[in-house]
């Protein structure tokens, strides 16, 4: 009776801590694109154009970038509790993102401290992965895919306050972002690390973060997400400029772009939710590659027929891209933890973040310039990312 009875208060305190570190990450990550969700304003308050919100987008890149390669070759994810570095990453981004909002007059100081909030974000998202998958070693790809789905929303949300908050001034939407990204750091501080865990850690940790390539499975799940990377930031970034582009507001009687914005974004919350179900059947590397195809077709299909097809059907195509462009996230870093070792899962998961960041910054630069001068032509740069991440992830499992 006794060990059924541990089994059932061990399993319910891993739920308990899921879905807090998953709340955590909705409200910690909405500092994400919290910049984006107000483009039209800052566009017409500050402007900038189209390629100027590329900078402001891959200045909060380059930050999450430098603090990720911090995290993975100083190994402090695997040496101090990761609740702390959540919390401390999470107070910081908040108090970042307010001088973003109320401090900054132009686009280089808005540069500056949206670059400090990406250096924050290292701190709560690849440690929150890091985090619930102490809770649930065993069942990586259902919590990771509720921990994206939840990254997902959190990135979405500020489109939706935004939304329904027409007539609001877009400081208060930001703001706003920045009170969940404190309740996010209240809730992870209280809630700790795993006793069990964080004690292992503490005697085995190896700095050699590089070294986890040479795991052919990681290798593999790694080249996978890179790809990944490079089509769905970039997308996300230009979503709403596609939107208007397409006429779909116009066509569909509906002029709320942002609305239609962030429902196209947090159907990928459903899609990450049922790829975790469907990775219990099928696998993780089938879902993965799945929809990495998927969302690869939406693209070649929406480069090809945008001239052609109505604006309807366009709509649909973005919430098919938009539900499957993120679903492959948790089972590609699932495929990477399941190959490294404990030790090394902090440095790893930090390592991988840190170089798909790195290519993001070229997806979003590259498409975002280009669409100043050839319009939704520009998704063809997008296409890049599937073709190569499903091409390499096989050429590696098959060498």
């Amino acid at each position: 009776m006794n060990i059924e009875s541990n089994l059932v208060k061990n399993n319910f305190f891993s739920i308990h801590a899921i879905a807090i570190i998953s709340f955590a990450q909705l409200f910690g990550t909405s500092l994400w694109f919290s910049a984006n969700s107000v483009v039209l304003d800052l566009i017409r308050e500050w402007n900038i154009s189209v390629a100027d919100i590329g900078w402001l987008t891959n200045a909060l890149q380059i930050g999450f970038i430098l603090g990720t390669f911090f995290i993975a070759f100083t190994g402090i994810a695997d040496r101090f509790k990761a609740s702390s570095i959540f919390a401390i990453a999470g107070l910081f981004g908040a108090i970042f993102n307010l001088c973003f909002t109320w401090i900054a007059n132009g686009l280089i100081e808005a540069m500056i401290y949206r670059f400090l909030v990406g250096v924050c974000l290292a701190g709560i998202y690849p440690i929150g992965m890091k985090l619930v998958i102490q809770w649930a070693p065993n069942k990586t790809g259902q919590v990771l895919a509720k921990l994206v789905a939840m990254l997902t929303l959190g990135t979405a949300l500020p489109y939706g306050l935004n939304g329904l908050s027409a007539n609001l001034n877009w400081q208060y939407v930001i703001t706003f972002s920045s009170v969940l990204a404190l309740i996010a750091a209240i809730l992870v501080l209280k809630l700790g690390d795993r006793k069990d865990y964080v004690s292992a850690i503490k005697t085995k940790h190896n700095s050699q973060a590089l070294d986890i390539f040479k795991i052919p499975k990681f290798r593999a799940a790694a080249i996978g997400y890179f790809g990944h990377m490079w089509e769905l930031y970039a997308f996300w970034t230009i979503i709403p400029l596609f939107i208007v582009k397409s006429g779909i507001p116009e066509s569909l009687g509906f002029s709320n772009v942002t609305l239609l914005t962030f429902f196209v974004m947090a159907c990928g919350a459903a899609g990450c939710i049922f790829s975790g179900f469907l990775s219990i059947k099928i696998g993780n590397a089938r879902v993965a590659l799945g929809a990495l195809l998927i969302s690869g077709l939406c693209c070649l299909i929406f480069a090809l027929g945008w001239r052609l097809l109505p604006e309807w059907l366009l709509f649909i195509i973005f919430v098919i891209w938009g539900t499957t462009v993120i679903a492959d996230s948790p089972q590609f870093s699932a495929l990477s933890a399941e190959a490294c070792p404990p030790e090394k899962l902090g440095a790893a998961l930090a390592i991988q973040n840190s170089i798909g960041f790195a290519i993001t910054i070229i997806s979003i630069g590259l498409t975002t310039y280009a669409f100043d001068y050839i319009g939704l032509n520009s998704a063809w740069i997008l296409l890049i990312g599937p073709v190569l991440g499903i091409a390499g992830f096989y050429y590696v499992k098959n060498s």
